[in-house]
Formats: structure tokens, C-alpha cells, sequence
């Protein structure tokens, strides 16, 4: 059964300004997934020195820029760019199109010659590969929603425009605990050639997409409305050791209506989690929270100076965004 709600600014004209459908009952999620997005455009992550010095042929460009052209050829990845580029060694310099935080821009670009090779001076990147965790699947659309945040590029700490992406096989490995300070991380081998979904978009509250393969055979759960969601215990779901999701106790300390993401605090009282991973470790962003039989949200953030402790986004957040 799905859940509309409308919101009208007319008593006169009855116009839906906003309408979000999802299921009121969803699939859980708690699998571990591998992430890939190929980004919109070849992303500008910093520079590096030729001769002792950096390439003054590109003042204008800086890192979190996307190139999306070389003398008007359109360039979607590292390989591209640098094709083009190596086609027009003679001229010494291309122009280049960009965008900077949605808008287009033109330069030239100087190429700089050192050992008989032309370098641009640019350190770039045209995809992204990471871990994270399933948060939920509607049954009905098969709209899925995951890490509760946004990908960001590392170097230029910047929200990544995607172009499109996958969410693939996933076995964890190994925890790097997290320390007070320095958050651990969950270690994982890939497969890359088993797939579950397409990604759609990067927001800052999740990625989100189609799921593609077969649905889990899992019970569904009942959405809970953030007005449902009480200080006192509930549960993660995740995983720590291959691919099987277990549950884990933590207690919520506060809530927060009025956040964007940060909507519940919590703490980890589960002793075996805290004894294998130190509190919440990067590639547990995801994982569904639990309380009184209903979802109410998933894990988005680590206190890093006490990994104990985390937040966690309203599960309602995540499912209207998934159903823009």
C-alpha cells in the first residue's frame, strides 16, 4: 500500500505541490554493497609540479571543476582526455570547457613539454569505487536507498555529479577498528561482475536508484514517521564478516526534527560490536535502524573524537527522496 502525502498552497486551486508515494511497509536493507559512479565530466582533483614548477598554462582551472570538453570534442573519461589531447600535441595548448558548480566555462590549457612527453600539470579522475550499505528497497518501485550522505571526492572534499553508477557484490573481509579521533573502516573484495542496481543520483541525504536483480527474500518492515521515533533502545543492521547481516544493539540519546541528516543520536552498547569494530566505521553508513519493529531511520555519521557515538537520518528522509 503506498503513503501519499500532499501538501496544498490553495484552498481555491487544489495544486499538489509536492508528492511523495512509498510503500508503508519496505524491505530492509543491511547488506553490504560495492559502489561505483562514473562522474559527469573528468573531475579536477589538484595539481602537481613539471620542471620544479606548476604548469602557469591553467590558472583558471581548480580542483572540484569538471572538464567535459577538449577543443569542442566531448571527453567523458581519463582516457578520452588524454586521447584528444595527445591528437593536438602540435598546437601546444587546447581549449578546455568546465563546470564549476553548474556553470560552464572556457580556458586554454597549456601544454607543457618535459622529456620529450606534453603534461598538463592536472591530477584527475573520472570514477569513484567505495563500500557502504544497503538501507532499504521499496518492494513496489524497486527504488533503493543507500548511505544516508552523500559521495564526496576525497581530495577536493567536494558532492560528485554522477553520470551513472552501480551498486554491486560486496564481502567483507576485515574491521580496521575506529580510535578515538580516527574513525576504522570496514575492508572488503569485490565483485564486480555481480550487480544488484543502477544509481541515479548523489544527494546529501543518499544515493539512490533502481534495484535491478532479483529482490532479497526478506520480511518487510513498517515505516515509522519521525513522530514515532523515542530515545531508548533499538538496533543497527549491518554487516562485519562476510556478507551475513546481524543486529546490534545501541541506544538513541536524542532526536532532532528540525536536521537535515543528523536527525537521531545514538550510542553503541552492543558489546561484541564495540569489541570488533570500536563503534561506527566508514561502510557502515546505511545501515538501517530498528526500534519497536518499525525502520525508523539509518546510520549516516561517526563522532570521531567518540566512535561510540553516531547519527543517524529519519528513514522517511530517505524515502521521499528516493521517490523524487
Amino acid at each position: 500500500m503506498k503513503k501519499l502525502k500532499i501538501f496544498i498552497i490553495s484552498l481555491l486551486l487544489l495544486i499538489p505541490i509536492n508528492v511523495f508515494a512509498y510503500s508503508d511497509f519496505i524491505i530492509p536493507g543491511g547488506e553490504t554493497l560495492g559502489i561505483e559512479i562514473n562522474s559527469k565530466g573528468i573531475m579536477v582533483i589538484g595539481f602537481y609540479q613539471i620542471n620544479g614548477k606548476f604548469n602557469k598554462g591553467n590558472p583558471e582551472l581548480k580542483p572540484g571543476d569538471y572538464i567535459t570538453k577538449v577543443n569542442n570534442i566531448d571527453v567523458y573519461t581519463v582516457d578520452d582526455l588524454t586521447s584528444v589531447i595527445e591528437d593536438n600535441i602540435s598546437k601546444s595548448e587546447v581549449k578546455i570547457t568546465y563546470n564549476r558548480n553548474g556553470k560552464i566555462k572556457t580556458s586554454n590549457l597549456e601544454l607543457v613539454k618535459d622529456d620529450n612527453i606534453y603534461k598538463t600539470g592536472l591530477y584527475v579522475k573520472d570514477s569513484i569505487t567505495g563500500i557502504g550499505t544497503l538501507s532499504y528497497i521499496d518492494p513496489e518501485t524497486k527504488v533503493f536507498g543507500a548511505l544516508g550522505h552523500e559521495i564526496v571526492e576525497s581530495n577536493t572534499k567536494s558532492t560528485v555529479e554522477i553520470k551513472s553508477g552501480v551498486i554491486f557484490r560486496n564481502y567483507i573481509t576485515s574491521i580496521d577498528k575506529s580510535t578515538n579521533g580516527i574513525p576504522g573502516s570496514k575492508n572488503a573484495k569485490f565483485y564486480y561482475d555481480t550487480t544488484y542496481g543502477r544509481i541515479i543520483k548523489n544527494t546529501n541525504v543518499g544515493i539512490y536508484g533502481i534495484y535491478d536483480a532479483m529482490l532479497p527474500q526478506k520480511d518487510l518492515i513498517e515505516v515509522a514517521e519521525p513522530n514515532e521515533v523515542k530515545i531508548g533502545k533499538a538496533y543497527i543492521e549491518t554487516v562485519l564478516n562476510g556478507e551475513e547481516i546481524k543486529q546490534y544493539d545501541i541506544n538513541i540519546t536524542s532526536i532532532n526534527e528540525n536536521a537535515d541528516i543528523k536527525n537521531i543520536s545514538f550510542e553503541i552498547t552492543d558489546e561484541e560490536l564495540l569489541d570488533k569494530t570500536g563503534g561506527v566505521v566508514q561502510g557502515m553508513s546505511g545501515s538501517p535502524i530498528i526500534q519497536n519493529n518499525k525502520i525508523i531511520g539509518a546510520v549516516t555519521h561517526v563522532v570521531i573524537d567518540n566512535p561510540s557515538n553516531g547519527y543517524g537520518i529519519f528513514i522517511t528522509t530517505m524515502l521521499e527522496e528516493g521517490e523524487k
